[in-house]
């Protein structure tokens, strides 16, 4: 696959996890006409915004006054939304796509922030089916640019839009192919749990990764790492897990070199999957290595909490048992979550003694 085809797949896969995802590239690349085919080819309306024209009341709402209505209420100013973000609300799901985003000024990009963050325009919450897209050329190269604001570009993922020369050779002599609609598995945000279990083992190793806002103005108008971007690493690694686009996608929301020392991370560490260890706890082995352990050891608690049934909050408590056994501090650390998922009515397994003192000091047991 391409370059630019796996930058598609992986703005597809944004797309379908509702998580607010921006394309960068140079001017002419086609980058609206890939995000307009995207929604057509997923059955989405797609209402285009062209950022560079709007004023901050085009996404904070125009103000008007409401007059009395009845006896007991008050007048009021209400946030009136435009007509975009009204279709949108109508039509239930689609797309919101902000076009030369890198060209608005930062009053205009002020407003944005909610939009982007809880898709609300003015006193209208857009449907949870509505996901936020965005386009931009480089500052340097858009017509009277601006850097994006570090809050603004801190609610994205970014991607960078190749221009591959074999796609584009086949396009003008073959037609250009409309991009497929995604379809995430089965399941996938039960795994959004899980991969926050891993992130939250890397941030121990590398606590200055938790949130590194970068110096220089055109850093932090680009991807870098904040509890909120580990947040849509979560989200997006477990939608896309499995198409091999991960790694795009990781560094798109925390930056190429946070996002390359989380991977490499995730790869040395050969962290086993929870699942496997609920199937067979009994033949559960503990890693040596500290952060290894509480990696598996939280995603274990993650995977139950996500779905305790079927016996699978019990056959946690044996793999914990097994873990207290080789390292009862680290075993304790991931305990609670466990615990917290114990279904209704479900008894007491044999290894929580081992834990009760902590659990009674987080009020979790009597």
């Amino acid at each position: 696959m391409d370059e630019q085809a796996t930058v598609v797949q992986a703005l597809g896969i944004a797309v379908a996890a509702r998580v607010p995802v921006l394309l960068w590239g140079a001017p002419g690349t086609g980058k609206t006409s890939v995000i307009r085919a995207l929604a057509e080819g997923a059955g989405l309306p797609c209402e285009t915004v062209i950022a560079s024209i709007r004023e901050p009341s085009d996404f904070a709402g125009l103000p008007v006054v409401i007059g009395r209505d009845g006896a007991s209420a008050e007048p009021h100013v209400s946030f009136a939304p435009p007509r975009w973000a009204v279709e949108l609300a109508r039509a239930g799901e689609g797309i919101a796509f902000f076009d030369e985003i890198s060209t608005a000024p930062p009053a205009v990009q002020a407003a944005l922030l909610r939009v982007v963050l809880e898709r609300t325009v003015g006193d209208l919450p857009l449907p949870d089916g509505v996901a936020v897209v965005a386009a931009a050329n480089p500052p340097e190269q858009a017509a009277d640019g601006w850097e994006l604001s570090a809050p603004l570009a801190n609610r994205f993922c970014h991607l960078d839009g190749p221009l591959d020369a074999r796609t584009l050779a086949d396009g003008f002599s073959a037609g250009w192919r409309a991009p497929e609609a995604t379809e995430l598995a089965p399941g996938w945000e039960q795994r959004i749990a899980v991969v926050r279990s891993w992130i939250a083992a890397f941030v121990t190793v590398r606590p200055t990764l938790a949130l590194a806002v970068p110096d220089d103005t055109a850093g932090a108008g680009r991807a870098w790492p904040s509890p909120r971007t580990w947040d849509m690493v979560a989200r997006l690694y477990a939608a896309a897990e499995g198409s091999g686009v991960e790694p795009l996608l990781v560094r798109g929301c925390v930056g190429h070199g946070p996002g390359v020392e989380f991977l490499t991370w995730l790869v040395e560490a050969d962290l086993p999957d929870p699942e496997a260890v609920l199937a067979d706890p009994d033949s559960f082995v503990l890693p040596d290595r500290g952060d290894r352990a509480y990696a598996v050891l939280t995603s274990i608690a993650a995977a139950v909490a996500a779905d305790p049934s079927d016996g699978r909050w019990e056959r946690g408590w044996r793999a914990f048992g097994r873990a207290g056994e080789a390292a009862p501090d680290v075993a304790a650390a991931a305990a609670r979550t466990l615990a917290r998922a114990r279904p209704a009515g479900a008894p007491i397994p044999e290894q929580v003694k081992a834990f009760l003192p902590l659990l009674r000091d987080a009020g979790l047991v009597a």
